[in-house]
């Protein structure tokens, strides 16, 4: 294992002046800000081409996909069905903004899916869906508070950027600016796997909390799993309280089980938010639940929400196209279970001698170079960025592309193959053995 900083001389010379010309008209060169590599050092990578879990840079180099567009690719990049499916909408029109059939096909197969859900509404993206489902549960409730938890992310709406302060029952604090003060104020924190530290703000709000939201398997603060127990306390607190339980499965569903982290852990909300995997690849995002919740959405209630590309022929072709594959081949779920198993049992043999812990949930997998188990936030920046630094940049030159960042899950498609899996911990070995 190499004691020197991060090796950035490998990145071609070509790639700098790529990323060089994007800052020159897109702030920091890119549209999101984890792709700028800030975290790691060096470069990103510019790519033009994926297939399978390959996918090839502007030079021609290939890497062995674990980020598969952050989730979206369950079932590998260009799947032909789904291309095939979307080059024939494509040919018939790429937008109406008027109802079509397909949307009410995707519709019914989600309610067909996903626990819970009995009407579902489509958006654009996962952070859309979040923040339209708090409006929708302090609309119903006629309450304005909400709990989220540190290191939970729920995309970019003010509500959910705001920090822990000290102590359980601190307010929260705006964690990036333009999120107002009235706004935090709105937002408690709680720690995620702790029971308690949400009994704690139950109690001091009693009767002023419109919903909880949580990821049901974090994915942000890297791939940590609910403790036993946990979802099951927050189910029944929610119903004692008259609180909106909010499933964030922007990343957990459809990619956990057909039904996503409802299915598998068994534990329903009120709310479940949807996005990545539903659009097969498109922007596409959505929030469900039962009738009754779901009726106070206008047109039918007051709850305003609205969106010039929502239900798009484009994207509602790729991601039914997706879920019907997943819903008709059950078994791609054993599959991915099978390959999290090799890899994860495969990382904890090479890594033994380095302080490490991993974490595993189907086709999500996190290294956390620590002993501290991780379980929520605090545990999880126990974990030596530094070493992660110089694995990152180890892995990325020998051709596997991992998220350039300590803090965020890797994720797998089932077009991952031995070989491939193979390769990667050849390639940890090489920089875990001197």
């Amino acid at each position: 294992m190499s004691t020197s900083h991060p090796d950035y001389t490998y990145q071609s010379v070509a790639q700098t002046r790529l990323f060089e010309e994007a800052n020159r008209y897109i702030p920091g060169g890119v549209n999101s800000p984890v792709r700028a590599f800030g975290s790691v050092g060096g470069h990103p990578v510019f790519f033009k081409h994926a297939k399978g879990a390959t996918l090839t840079d502007e030079e021609g180099k290939e890497y062995i996909d674990y980020i598969n567009s952050w989730g979206p690719m369950i079932l590998g990049h260009s799947f032909v069905p789904v291309v095939e499916a979307v080059v024939a909408q494509l040919r018939q029109a790429t937008s109406f903004g008027a109802p079509t059939v397909i949307e009410t096909q995707m519709a019914r197969l989600i309610t067909e899916m996903v626990p819970g859900v009995e009407q579902v509404r489509m958006v654009n993206s996962g952070t859309e869906a979040c923040m339209s489902a708090i409006r929708l549960a302090r609309g119903y409730t006629g309450k304005e508070k909400l709990i989220k938890f540190a290191g939970n992310y729920h995309g970019h709406g003010d509500p959910f950027l705001i920090q822990a302060g000290s102590g359980a029952l601190t307010l929260g604090i705006p964690n990036s600016p333009g999120v107002t003060q009235g706004t935090a104020a709105n937002t408690l924190l709680a720690t995620y796997n702790d029971l308690d530290s949400v009994e704690r703000l139950v109690r001091a709000h009693k009767g002023e909390i419109a919903a909880l939201i949580v990821e049901p398997v974090a994915g942000n603060m890297g791939c940590i799993p609910p403790v036993n127990g946990f979802l099951e306390g927050l189910r029944a607190m929610c119903s004692k309280e008259g609180i909106i339980l909010i499933f964030d499965e922007v990343m957990t569903g459809f990619r956990l089980a057909p039904g996503g982290a409802q299915e598998r852990f068994g534990v329903t909300a009120d709310l479940v938010t949807m996005g990545k995997i539903i659009g097969g690849g498109m922007p596409v995002g959505a929030f469900g639940g039962s009738k009754e919740i779901m009726s106070a959405i206008a047109p039918l209630g007051p709850v305003y929400q609205a969106g010039t590309l929502s239900g798009n022929p484009v994207a509602m072709t790729s991601g039914l196209k997706t879920l019907s594959y997943l819903r008709d081949h059950p078994e791609v779920y054993q599959q991915l279970e099978e390959k999290g198993s090799y890899l994860a049992n495969g990382l904890k043999d090479i890594l033994q001698n380095i302080p490490h812990r991993i974490n595993q949930v189907g086709s999500m997998i996190s290294l956390h170079f620590t002993m501290t188990p991780v379980v929520d936030f605090a545990s999880a920046r126990t974990g030596d960025n530094e070493y992660f630094r110089k694995f990152y940049h180890h892995m990325l030159k020998h051709g596997i592309y991992l998220p350039p960042s300590a803090y965020e899950s890797w994720f797998f498609s089932m077009a991952l193959t031995q070989r491939q899996m193979d390769l990667t911990l050849e390639a940890v070995n090489s920089w875990a053995t001197p």
